[in-house]
C-alpha cells in the first residue's frame, strides 16, 4: 500500500507533494555522493495543509513526511517516493521513526516553552541522514507568543529540516509564519470516496460506511467513529431529536441541558480512560511510596499534571460540543435544501420524517436564521461564553425561527 492511499479526494495535492519528494530525494542522492544539488526544485522547508475539518490534513502531512523518508527501491529507479512498504515509510506512518516528529494538543493552545523545545529539535541534523521533519497538527492553536518563537524557526531552517503546519484556514495562521510557507489547500473528500476508505481500510460493511459517510458529509474522521461507536451514534440521534423539542421555552432549556451533559459525559469518559493511567504512570515514575506517599519536591509536577489534565477535559467538552452543533448544522442545511425543492445529497437521511415536518412548519428564511443561530453559538463558546449560557441562546433562538 502506497503511503498516498489514505489521502482521500486530494489529487492535485497528492501531485504536488510527489513532485516534491521527488526533488527532496534528488538532492539528498546528490549531496551523498558530493555533487551539487538541482538548482530547480519543487521542494521547500515550510508546508502550510489547510483545509476544512475532515478533510485529512495530518494525514496529508504524514504521507509527505514518509514519502520523504522513502528508502524503498522503485525510487532509486525513478519511480514515486512513499512505497508504504520499506522502513523509512513505515516508521513514519505508525509515529516510530526517529526523524519525524508529530505534535498535536488535547488542549486549548500550544504555548511558549513546548514550541521552544520544537525549534530546538528543529535545530538537529535527522538521524537518519535524509530528513529532520516536523509535523504540527494543530499550527492554530498557537499562542502569538509560541508563533513568534516559531517564527525564527521557519525563517532560518536547519538545511535538512522541514516544517508541515496544519491548520483548518490560511487565516488562522500567523501572517508572518504564512507568508514563509508553501500553502498547500485540501477539499472535502467525496462521500463516496470516504466510504470506500472505511470498507478498505477499516473493515466495515458497505451499507453502515456509505451512511456514516454521507452523514458527516466526507469528514474521515468522524465517519469512521460514527460508523465504529455506538455511543457516536447515540450522541448523534439525541443531537437530531433537538429541533424537535425547541417547541416552548422549557424544552429549549431542557435541550439545552442534555446538550451539556453529554459533553461533560464524553469528557468524564476521556478522564476516566486517560487520566487514571497518566497519574498513575507519573507517580511511578516519580518514585511514588507503596503507600501512596510522594517523595518530596514533586508536588508541582503532580499539580502541573492536574492542570493539564482539567485544561484536556474542557478542550473535550468543547469538541463534543462543536460536534453537535456540526450536527445540528447540517440538519438545517437538509431543511433548507428540501425547503427550496432539492433532495440532492441529503446528509441526515435516517430522519427524513423529522426533515419533512420541520421544512413544512417553518419557512426558508427562519431556516436561515436558525443556522445563523448555531453559528453564533459556535462563536460565543470560541470566545469563552459559558457553554451552557451560550447552548440555551441558541436554543431560544431555534424555536423563535
Amino acid at each position: 500500500m502506497a503511503v498516498w492511499d489514505d489521502v482521500v479526494g486530494q489529487e492535485r495535492l497528492h501531485t504536488q507533494l510527489s513532485a516534491a519528494a521527488r526533488d527532496a530525494d534528488a538532492r539528498v542522492t546528490a549531496e551523498a555522493r558530493g555533487e551539487r544539488a538541482p538548482d530547480a526544485s519543487k521542494m521547500t522547508h515550510a508546508w502550510l495543509f489547510t483545509g476544512p475539518p475532515g478533510s485529512g490534513r495530518s494525514t496529508a502531512a504524514r504521507a509527505f513526511a514518509a514519502a520523504l523518508q522513502c528508502t524503498g527501491p522503485d525510487r532509486a529507479l525513478g519511480g514515486e517516493p512513499g512505497c508504504g512498504f520499506c522502513d523509512g515509510c513505515h516508521t513514519s506512518l505508525v509515529g516510530t521513526h526517529a526523524d519525524v516528529e508529530v505534535v498535536r494538543t488535547d488542549l486549548l493552545s500550544i504555548g511558549v516553552k513546548d514550541t521552544r523545545e520544537l525549534v530546538r529539535r528543529a535545530q538537529l541534523s535527522p538521524a537518519g541522514g535524509r530528513w529532520q521533519v516536523i509535523i504540527l497538527e494543530d499550527a492554530d492553536r498557537l499562542t502569538e507568543g509560541a508563533g513568534n518563537v516559531l517564527l525564527k524557526a521557519v525563517e532560518e531552517p536547519a538545511a535538512r529540516t522541514v516544517w508541515l503546519l496544519c491548520a483548518p484556514s490560511i487565516e488562522d495562521v500567523l501572517p508572518t509564519i504564512r507568508s514563509r510557507c508553501r500553502h498547500l489547500t485540501l477539499r472535502t473528500p467525496p462521500v463516496s470516496a470516504v466510504a470506500d476508505v472505511l470498507v478498505r481500510r477499516d473493515g466495515i460493511e458497505p451499507d453502515v460506511a456509505m451512511s456514516a459517510a454521507r452523514a458527516t458529509q466526507g469528514h474521515i474522521g468522524r465517519a469512521r467513529r460514527l460508523a465504529t461507536d455506538e455511543r457516536a451514534r447515540a450522541r448523534r440521534a439525541t443531537v437530531l431529536k433537538l429541533p424537535l423539542r425547541v417547541e416552548d421555552i422549557g424544552g429549549c432549556l431542557k435541550a439545552a441541558q442534555e446538550l451539556i451533559d453529554a459533553a461533560a459525559e464524553d469528557a468524564k469518559q476521556v478522564a476516566d480512560e486517560v487520566d487514571v493511567k497518566e497519574t498513575e504512570d507519573m507517580r511511578a515514575a516519580l518514585g511514588a511510596s507503596a503507600g501512596g506517599r510522594m517523595p518530596r519536591g514533586t508536588a508541582g509536577v503532580m499539580k502541573e499534571l492536574e492542570d493539564r489534565q482539567k485544561r484536556r477535559k474542557t478542550r473535550t467538552q468543547r469538541d463534543t460540543l462543536d460536534l453537535a452543533l456540526t450536527d445540528l448544522t447540517g440538519f438545517y442545511r437538509d431543511v433548507l435544501a428540501l425547503q427550496m425543492g432539492s433532495e440532492v445529497a441529503l446528509a441526515n437521511v435516517d430522519v427524513r420524517d423529522s426533515l419533512d415536518r420541520i421544512a413544512r412548519s417553518s419557512t426558508a428564511e427562519g431556516t436561515l436564521r436558525r443556522i445563523e443561530a448555531v453559528f453564533a453559538c459556535r462563536q460565543a463558546l470560541d470566545s469563552n461564553v459559558a457553554p451552557l449560557l451560550a447552548v440555551e441562546a441558541m436554543a431560544v433562538a431555534l424555536r423563535a425561527g
